[in-house]
């Protein structure tokens, strides 16, 4: 789904240099770009710059210059303060405000661009810096206003000043004095639309959805044609969970401004978080259309329709646009996954193989290599395996957790096992290395390296509710640790109430306490849920004793069909059927 961003990313160069230290300066920090003395620049200076300059300020501003270059801001700072003095021409007093700024010197910012203001009254720079600073030092009046008259020079530019000065004020803990100092400023402005609109964005970041979207109304009031404020206002509904409210929003709105795409694909997007996706894909189509340039919405189009199991129409749409150079990769990849789908190995590799670009030539290798283990064809996975250890650096992690799944596939436990500890030696606290280990482990039997790998992920994500049931579950084959295992399985259970396996591991344990009625709940469920062999086998024993035999039989019939070789469903059969046979 599209997020909306709260605040916008693009910084001022003044504020990227108040975030460095100017004792080691680094490529992406600010440039301090030498001042053409002897260059007029009438465009951009009031007419009263002196074009001559005193023999004794040219050396002091050469002498500020070399210093800036040696990186001796401090006696830079000093000479472009003292020519800022001597010369009204306001490009020293920035120089100078930049200078402070970039030493974080609070005060001589606040000097510097004093002067600046007085020889450049609308310079609009001069005022976000004179804004910023009375920001971070609470001075509520001067940044009122500083604010006041920056809106005023640049109404335009208002909203763009406003999220570079609210996007630095959220890493310095001033959001909310931000946002007070918007309410003064929207009783001198009521008609406004743009403070409200900031004020709602400044809102959301402080999690008060109901007062962003009174602020976001107010805006709309003002200006009810307000795209992104249109838009801003369906996408707070979002994120409180009102889909319904963002659904007729979206909608009222794309009626009101039919030409309005971006409207049109939002609600689409919220469709499809609603799981409508029939509705979505009328939207979709409707955008195509109009647009049957629009690859974008034709690739959400097709993506509905694999949604709906219309693989074919997404595969007529995925074929189109392998014409489009831009769109050849993604629409590649989709195809190899209806191929995948459709149980075309070859086929599916073959497209695979053609995606050789970002965001998903990774991916592509990956379910490559994925569907290479499914068909049991380890030495062309393990070879392709090892191509992308070379070919994707950063992505070694995820490619050791796939190896050793892959031994797994062929149970050579122990060679997995070996992988995995040495990984661990180089990332010794890497969650899902724990995990992997943890269950390889149990493989093995060697349930205390099971539980330490568990309980260290438990240390430090207590909330981890997959390890919470992993651990619960492994504790069902120990009588005496039933209650340790029933502590961990309803914490799990209260993280994540419908969640499959974990409601299969509660009904399991209340099973082998001996409840099992209160375990055929959890297990119905569960089954209901997701038809797994495991918990198929545990429905199949529970219903096995409570004399429902011919239901027990009929689940695991149909389980055996679907995975003949499952080691749970052939225990099942041996232990619980083989003796009524």
């Amino acid at each position: 789904m599209l997020i909306f961003r709260l605040f916008s990313v693009i910084i001022l160069v003044f504020v990227n240099g108040c975030a460095s230290s100017p004792e080691k300066p680094s490529a992406q920090e600010e440039v301090l770009e030498p001042v053409k003395i002897a260059e007029a620049q009438e465009k951009t200076q009031p007419s009263e710059v002196k074009t001559a300059i005193d023999p004794d300020v040219m050396y002091m501003l050469m002498a500020a210059e070399l210093a800036g270059q040696r990186g001796q801001y401090g006696v830079a700072l000093e000479g472009y303060m003292e020519a800022a003095k001597r010369v009204k021409d306001p490009r020293f007093a920035e120089r100078a405000a930049k200078i402070a700024m970039y030493m974080k010197n609070g005060n001589k910012t606040d000097e510097a661009v004093s002067l600046w203001l007085k020889q450049d009254p609308k310079n609009s720079t001069a005022r976000k810096i004179a804004a910023l600073s009375a920001l971070r030092t609470g001075n509520k009046q001067a940044a009122v206003d500083h604010l006041n008259a920056a809106l005023k020079i640049d109404p335009a530019g208002f909203e763009k000043t406003a999220l570079e000065l609210a996007n630095v004020l959220e890493n310095d803990g001033k959001s909310v004095f931000f946002y007070e100092v918007l309410d003064a400023l929207a009783l001198k402005n009521p008609d406004q639309a743009v403070v409200y609109f900031v004020q709602s964005l400044l809102a959301m970041e402080m999690k008060d959805n109901a007062l962003a979207e009174k602020k976001v109304q107010q805006a709309l009031n003002i200006q009810p044609d307000w795209e992104k404020a249109l838009i801003f206002q369906a996408q707070i509904a979002v994120f409180s969970g009102d889909l319904t409210r963002a659904k007729n929003l979206l909608r009222d709105a794309s009626v009101k401004y039919p030409e309005n795409d971006k409207l049109k694909k939002l609600l689409a997007q919220v469709l499809i978080k609603a799981t409508e996706y029939e509705a979505a894909g009328e939207v979709y189509q409707g955008i195509v259309l109009a647009n049957p340039k629009d690859a974008e919405s034709q690739i959400a189009l097709a993506l509905v329709y694999l949604q709906l199991d219309r693989d074919g129409k997404a595969e007529e749409i995925f074929k189109q646009l392998l014409d489009q150079p831009e769109w050849q990769n993604q629409a590649s990849f989709y195809l190899g996954k209806i191929e995948e789908k459709r149980g075309h190995t070859q086929k599916a590799l073959a497209w695979f193989d053609k995606v050789s670009e970002e965001p998903l030539v990774f991916e592509s290798a990956v379910s490559a290599v994925s569907l290479l283990v499914k068909d049991k064809r380890f030495d062309e996975a393990d070879t392709r395996l090892s191509l992308l250890s070379s070919r994707f650096p950063k992505q070694k992690l995820r490619i050791i957790l796939m190896q050793a799944g892959m031994y797994g596939q062929q149970e050579q436990y122990e060679k997995a096992f070996k992988l995995l500890t040495d990984a661990l030696t180089e990332y010794p606290e890497q969650r899902d290395l724990l995990y992997t280990r943890a269950l390889t482990a149990e493989r093995l039997d060697r349930l205390e390296v099971l539980e330490s790998d568990l309980k260290k992920i438990l240390d430090k994500y207590p909330d981890d509710a997959e390890a919470l049931n992993a651990l619960g579950y492994s504790l069902l084959d120990k009588a005496d640790r039933y209650a340790d295992a029933e502590k961990y399985l309803q914490q799990a259970l209260k993280l994540q109430p419908n969640e499959a396996v974990i409601m299969d591991s509660f009904g399991w344990l209340q099973f082998k306490l001996g409840r099992p009625e209160q375990a055929l709940g959890y297990l119905e469920r569960s089954y209901a849920k997701q038809q797994e062999s495991e918990i198929a086998a545990h429905l199949a024993e529970v219903l096995w004793v409570l004399g429902r035999k011919d239901e027990a039989r009929k689940i695991f019939n149909k389980a055996i069909k679907k995975a003949p070789e499952d080691e749970y469903l052939l225990e099942f059969q041996k232990r619980i059927l083989s003796g009524e046979e």
